[in-house]
C-alpha cells in the first residue's frame, strides 16, 4: 500500500517536507517553545525530585498493586496515587499513598470524576 505524500512543515517559510506537522528541527523548537510559553509555571512544582525519591522509596516497600491484592491478583506497581490529592490539602506521607497499576489508577480518578 502506498504511503501518504509529505507535506509542507507548518513552520513560517520553512520548506521541509514531513509526514508530520512540523520537520523534525521546527517540532523541537516548537516544544521548547510550549514549554516555555504555554506550559503553567508551577507543573513541576508537585512533583519534582523529592517527589520521585518519596515514590521510590514507597513502590520498594509496596511492589504490587494495593487494589489488585485485595481482589487476588498480583500485578506490579506501575503508579504511585494521593488517597487525598496535594491540590485538597493531601502530603507525600506513606499514609496518603497507595500503589497501584495503571487500570486500578485510571479506574480510581474515574470514581472521584477527575477523568472523563
Amino acid at each position: 500500500m502506498p504511503s501518504k505524500p509529505k507535506k509542507s512543515c507548518a513552520y513560517p517559510r520553512c520548506p521541509e517536507l514531513t509526514n508530520d506537522v512540523y520537520c523534525n528541527e521546527h517540532a523541537s523548537l516548537r516544544q521548547k517553545q510550549y514549554d516555555r510559553y504555554n506550559r503553567a509555571p508551577n507543573h513541576d512544582k508537585k512533583y519534582g525530585s523529592n517527589w520521585k525519591r518519596i515514590r521510590g522509596l514507597y513502590v520498594k516497600k509496596h511492589p504490587l498493586c494495593e487494589r489488585c491484592l485485595k481482589e487476588g491478583k498480583i500485578t506490579p506497581v506501575e503508579e504511585v496515587h494521593h488517597i487525598i490529592p496535594l491540590s485538597r490539602g493531601g502530603t507525600n506521607q506513606f499514609s496518603n499513598l497507595m500503589s497501584l497499576c495503571q487500570s486500578c489508577h485510571t479506574k480510581i480518578h474515574y470514581e472521584l470524576g477527575d477523568r472523563k
